[in-house]
C-alpha cells in the first residue's frame, strides 16, 4: 500500500521542502499540496518538484472554479513537465464558503463542471485542436457571448503524458459515482473501513460499471491520522476537535456533508449534538461530543499491531493508499513515522 501525506498549507512550503526530502528518503510515495486561501498550491509543487527526486506530487485539491479548464490542463502538464512526469492532478469543487466568499465566483453544477474539466484537461493533453460545446464550457466562445474572434487551438508544448493521473476529492453519492466512472484516483474523507461499503459500494459500482477500462482500476486514497506506539492512544483526543469542526461547522444544518456521513456511519444522534454545540460557539463541548469508537475507526492510533491490524482492514476496504496525518510535533519525529508505517504496509 502506498503512503502519502500533505503538507500544511498555512506555513511556507520552502520551509517543509526539506522535510518532504526526508520523508521521500524514508518512503514516502506521495505528497499533496493542498489550496484553500493560502499561498496557492502550484507554487508549492513546482518548488517542491526541483527539491525531490522520485515522490509524486499532488494537488490535493486544485478547485474546480478558480481556473479555466484550460489553464487547469496547462498548469498540470507545465506540473507534469518540471517534475519529469510525477504530477497527479487533484480537483475538487471545495465550498461555496471559499469558492463564493473568498473568490467571488458561483458556485453551481459542481458534478456537470467536474466531467467537463476532466474532459476539455484530456483533450488539451491530446494536444487536440480544441472545440468543445458543454453545458457549462463552450470553447471557443460562441460569437453572441463574445467577439467572434476566438480560434480554436491546440497546446503549443508536448506534455510528458498525454494523460495525466486524475484524482477527484468526492463525497457525495452522485460525486463519488462520477469519480468511479472518470478518474484515476478517488480521495474520500474520514474513510472508515468497515462501513465503506454501506455508505459508498452502491455509488462506487454505478461508476466503475461506465468506467473506460483504458484508466485502469480505481485508487482510493484515505486520509487517516497516524501515531504508532504503546502509549499514544490518547493522541486520538488530538483527532476530535478536526472532526467536530467538519460535522459540526462546515455548513448550515441540512447543508452540511460531513455530518450527513456520520449520520451514515450510525453516529446520528451524536453528530447532531456535535453541530448543535458547534454552531452554538460551544468549539470544545462539541469535540467532546465527538465519539471515541468514531474516532479511533477512521484513524491509524495505537500500537503497531493495532495500527497493522487497521491497515489490513483499509485494504480490504479497496484502500491503495493511505494520505496519513502524522501527529508528531517535528520534522524528525514524523519521519520516524512513515519509516514504522513503511514497515508494517
Amino acid at each position: 500500500m502506498r503512503i502519502g501525506l500533505g503538507i500544511n498549507y498555512a506555513g511556507g512550503f520552502k520551509e517543509v521542502a526539506a522535510e518532504v526530502a526526508d520523508l521521500e528518503r524514508a518512503g514516502l510515495d506521495i505528497v499533496f499540496v493542498p489550496e484553500a486561501y493560502s499561498f496557492d498550491a502550484v507554487s508549492a509543487l513546482g518548488y517542491l518538484a526541483a527539491k525531490t527526486d522520485r515522490i509524486q506530487l499532488a494537488s490535493g485539491i486544485l478547485q474546480l472554479y478558480t481556473r479555466t479548464p484550460t489553464l487547469t490542463a496547462m498548469t498540470a502538464a507545465g506540473l507534469d513537465y518540471v517534475s519529469d512526469g510525477r504530477y497527479i492532478l487533484g480537483l475538487g469543487a471545495s465550498g461555496p464558503q471559499v469558492i463564493e466568499g473568498f473568490h467571488g465566483v458561483p458556485y453551481d453544477a459542481p458534478i456537470g463542471r467536474t466531467r467537463e474539466v476532466v474532459d476539455i484537461c484530456r483533450a488539451v493533453w491530446r494536444r487536440e485542436r480544441l472545440q468543445y460545446d458543454g453545458k457549462h464550457y463552450q470553447i471557443p466562445l460562441p460569437a453572441d457571448r463574445g467577439t467572434g474572434l476566438g480560434k480554436s487551438l491546440k497546446l503549443i508544448n508536448h506534455p510528458v503524458r498525454e494523460r495525466i493521473p486524475v484524482l477527484l476529492a468526492a463525497l457525495g453519492p452522485k460525486n463519488v459515482e462520477l469519480a468511479a466512472e472518470i478518474a484515476e484516483g478517488w480521495q474520500p474523507i474520514f474513510f472508515l473501513p468497515e462501513k465503506a461499503e454501506q455508505v459508498w459500494g452502491q455509488p462506487l459500482a454505478a461508476g466503475k460499471a461506465k468506467r473506460d477500462p483504458a484508466l485502469g482500476d480505481l485508487e482510493v486514497f484515505a486520509g487517516p491520522p497516524l501515531a504508532i506506539g504503546d502509549d499514544v492512544d490518547g493522541l486520538r483526543e488530538w483527532v476530535k476537535p478536526h472532526l467536530a469542526l467538519y460535522i459540526g461547522g462546515m455548513g448550515a444544518k441540512g447543508k452540511n456533508f460531513y455530518h450527513t456521513l456520520a449520520v451514515k456511519y450510525g453516529y446520528g444522534a451524536e453528530a447532531d449534538r456535535i453541530q448543535e454545540l458547534y454552531l452554538a460557539g460551544e468549539k470544545e463541548l462539541a469535540a467532546k461530543a465527538v465519539p471515541d469508537a468514531l474516532v479511533r475507526d477512521v484513524s491509524l492510533i495505537g500500537s503497531a499491531a493495532f495500527v497493522k491490524e487497521r491497515v489490513a482492514a483499509f485494504r480490504e476496504a479497496g484502500v491503495t493508499a493511505l494520505n496519513v496525518v502524522p501527529l508528531a510535533g517535528t520534522a524528525a519525529e514524523r519521519v520516524k513515522l512513515v519509516e514504522k508505517l513503511r514497515a508494517i504496509c
